[in-house]
C-alpha cells in the first residue's frame, strides 16, 4: 500500500515559499576623527530600518556620555551585553551568542576595531562582526580611517600618534557599502571646543596634538580616497558581473611595465611622481615570459617590486608568452588610463623589436595614453 505523504502546515509552506534572503551586508561608517558623526549616522540608520518593519538590534553602541547618541541608542532593543572579570576589574563587551540567539536581522556594533578583553569568545571586533555575517545577520559598523591596518604606518608619520588597534585591509574589502561620514575640519574643531566630542578640559589638548588643522585635513583625504578606491572596486565589479564594458574611467590609473632589470626603479619613480601630481593610482605590470629564472634576476626583481610597493604602487603580475598582447589585456581589464614605457636599447636591432612591440600594444589595447621614458644606459 502506498504511503501517503506528510501534509504540511500552513507555516511550513510559507517558509518554503517565502523569498530566500541573500548573504548579510555588511556597511560601514567610515570617518577620520573622533566625533565625525559615525556613531549618529549608523544609529540613524537602524532607526530607519526599524521604522520600515525590520528587527534591528544594538548589539553595542559606545555612547562616551554624549548625550545625543544615548537618547538615539535608546530608541532601539539593546542586547545585553556580557560581563567580565579580567585582572580584578569588571568590563562589559558585546554578547555575540546572545545577538546569535535573538536573530535579528540587523545587528548595529560600533567600532570595528576594538580589541575585546581576554576571556571574550573572539579577540577582536571585527572577528565578532564576521560571525553574525556568517549567520546571515546584516550589520552596520564604524570604524576611523587611522584604524586601516595598511594606512596604519602613514597615519603615524603624518600625526605622530602610534595606532595601536587596527583592521586588517581584508576585512574591509568584506565590506559591501561604505558610508564616508565627512565634516569640515573646522566644524570638527567647533565640536571639539564645545565640548561635544571630549569633556572641555581636555578639548584644548586635544586640539593641540591630534585634532591640530594639518592633521584633519591630511586625515580626512585619506579616508576621501579610501571611499574612492571602495566606489571604484564596487564600479568594477558591477561590471564584471553584468558583463558591461567600461565606457570610461572616472580615475585616472597609470600603469608602468617593468623587469628584472634594475633600471626599472628608475622608471618605476618617474611614473610614481607623474601619478601624484594629478593623484591618480599607481599600478606596476609584470609579465613572466619565463625569461627571469635564475636566482640573480629573481632577487632583482624582488628587489623592483618592492621598491615600486614602497611608491604606494600596486602589483598586477601575470604570465604570457607575449608582453604587448599581455600588458593590453591588463591595460584593458583594469581600465589603466595611462602606461609608461621605458627606452633603454641602443643597437637597430633592438630598437626595431622595441618599436615592434610598442605597435602590438597600441594594436591591442584600448584608448590610453602612452608615455616612453628614456632610460640611461651605464
Amino acid at each position: 500500500m502506498a504511503k501517503i505523504p506528510e501534509q504540511k502546515t500552513a507555516e511550513q509552506w510559507l517558509e518554503e515559499t517565502a523569498p530566500q534572503k541573500k548573504l548579510a551586508i555588511f556597511k560601514l561608517f567610515l570617518g577620520y576623527a573622533p566625533g565625525v558623526g559615525k556613531t549618529f549616522n549608523m544609529l540613524s540608520e537602524g532607526i530607519r530600518r526599524a521604522s520600515r518593519g525590520e528587527e534591528v538590534v544594538a548589539g553595542l553602541v559606545e555612547t562616551h556620555g554624549r548625550k545625543g547618541i544615548t537618547e538615539l541608542a535608546a530608541r532601539l532593543e539593546m542586547v545585553p551585553r556580557r560581563r567580565l572579570n579580567y585582572k580584578g576589574a569588571d568590563f562589559e563587551e558585546m554578547d555575540v551568542d546572545a545577538i546569535l540567539a535573538r536573530k535579528p536581522q540587523v545587528a548595529l556594533v560600533d567600532e570595528l576595531a576594538h580589541t575585546n578583553i581576554e576571556g571574550s569568545k573572539h579577540r577582536k571586533r571585527y572577528d565578532d562582526v564576521l560571525e553574525l555575517l556568517n549567520a546571515n545577520i546584516d550589520v552596520l559598523s564604524t570604524v576611523n580611517v587611522q584604524h586601516i591596518e595598511s594606512l596604519t604606518p602613514l597615519v603615524q608619520q603624518i600625526t605622530g600618534v602610534p595606532v595601536r588597534e587596527t583592521v586588517p585591509d581584508w576585512v574591509i574589502q568584506r565590506v559591501n557599502e561604505i558610508v564616508l561620514v565627512d565634516l569640515t575640519p573646522e566644524a570638527l574643531q567647533t565640536r571639539m571646543r564645545r565640548g561635544d566630542i571630549y569633556p572641555v578640559e581636555r578639548a584644548e589638548r586635544a586640539l593641540d596634538n591630534f585634532f591640530r588643522p594639518a592633521n584633519l585635513i591630511s586625515l580626512r583625504e585619506l579616508a576621501l580616497q579610501q571611499v574612492a578606491r571602495a566606489v571604484d572596486r564596487s564600479l568594477e565589479s558591477y561590471l564584471q558581473k553584468e558583463g558591461v564594458a567600461p565606457h570610461a574611467a572616472v580615475r585616472e590609473r597609470f600603469g608602468v611595465c617593468i623587469s628584472s632589470n634594475p633600471a626599472a626603479q628608475y622608471l618605476v619613480a618617474r611614473a610614481a611622481r607623474m601619478a601624484q601630481r594629478i593623484d591618480a593610482e599607481l599600478y606596476v605590470i609584470y609579465i613572466d615570459i619565463g625569461r627571469d629564472e635564475s636566482p640573480e634576476d629573481q632577487r632583482a626583481l624582488g628587489q623592483n617590486i618592492r621598491f615600486a610597493e614602497g611608491l604606494g604602487a600596486q602589483l598586477l603580475r601575470t604570465k604570457g608568452n607575449n608582453v604587448a598582447e599581455e600588458v593590453a589585456k591588463v591595460v584593458r581589464d583594469k581600465r589603466i588610463t595611462q602606461v609608461v614605457f621605458g627606452r633603454s636599447a641602443q643597437s637597430n636591432w633592438r630598437k626595431y623589436l622595441y618599436l615592434s612591440a610598442i605597435h602590438k600594444f597600441l594594436r591591442d589595447a584600448p584608448a590610453v595614453d602612452v608615455h616612453i621614458v628614456t632610460q640611461e644606459v651605464k
